[in-house]
């Protein structure tokens, strides 16, 4: 049976609640209805947020590749409030960004992982990225060198290096991602790290590894001996 929210107890209303226990005590649907601020007539805020979230199986990742298309299909939820949504899901990730990027220190290849996942994991299209390191391994900079389609992208491997000079960087990463989700590295990608490897050792810039990304993990050259 439908009950408005201005109708819960005052300890059960999310704003409330938010307020009088703090924020970790919230659920996502909760935390989604406060940004929308109303459902409709025949739903509160929470029931529509919660009714949103399992469509994407609860998962907060998927529910930030929704647009504002998909989000409006939902009744009670009009294109100012699916904005507000995007808008919440776009500044969580780009925290997640920035505190991954702060002068972090590469030791293993799931450190760049970390790094990179949130921005390229998640993508429809292919991008290559290269991080750029100071000689104790630390991320001063890192680069998008060029966005392709659904199949591949291009490199320009003079940017890359030097961008590296520009940046002192000492060593460089390379990463990409695959939108198909297959971990696999191309016959392309293979040529492309050679080329890469032979001119960072030329111009004593040192190729350290070259990591494809996906939503979910990632494939190393150097963990896997083919570097």
């Amino acid at each position: 049976m439908y009950t408005p929210i201005n109708q819960w107890a005052e300890d059960d209303r999310p704003r409330e609640k938010f307020l009088l226990k703090g924020k970790s005590t919230l659920s996502d649907s909760e935390l989604l209805a406060i940004l929308i601020g109303s459902g409709s007539r025949n739903e509160s805020a929470v029931q529509l947020c919660q009714r949103i979230l399992a469509s994407t199986n609860n998962n907060l990742n998927q529910l930030g590749k929704l647009s504002i298309l998909q989000l409006t299909a939902f009744k009670g939820i009009g294109e100012a409030k699916a904005i507000s949504i995007v808008a919440a899901l776009e500044l969580g990730r780009r925290r997640r960004v920035e505190d991954a990027v702060e002068f972090i220190k590469i030791t293993s290849s799931k450190a760049v992982f970390e790094i990179m996942q949130p921005i390229i994991g998640e993508l429809y299209h292919e991008e290559f990225w290269v991080l750029y390191l100071n000689n104790s391994n630390r991320v001063i900079y890192k680069a998008q060198l060029s966005k392709g389609g659904i199949t591949g992208t291009v490199v320009d491997v003079r940017m890359i290096f030097k961008t590296a000079f520009e940046q002192n960087a000492t060593a460089i990463i390379l990463t990409h991602n695959h939108p198909s989700g297959k971990l696999e590295p191309s016959d392309c990608d293979k040529n492309v790290t050679k080329q890469l490897k032979i001119a960072g050792n030329q111009l004593n810039v040192p190729v350290l590894d070259h990591i494809i990304i996906t939503e979910t993990d990632f494939f190393s050259f150097n963990d896997k001996g083919i570097f």
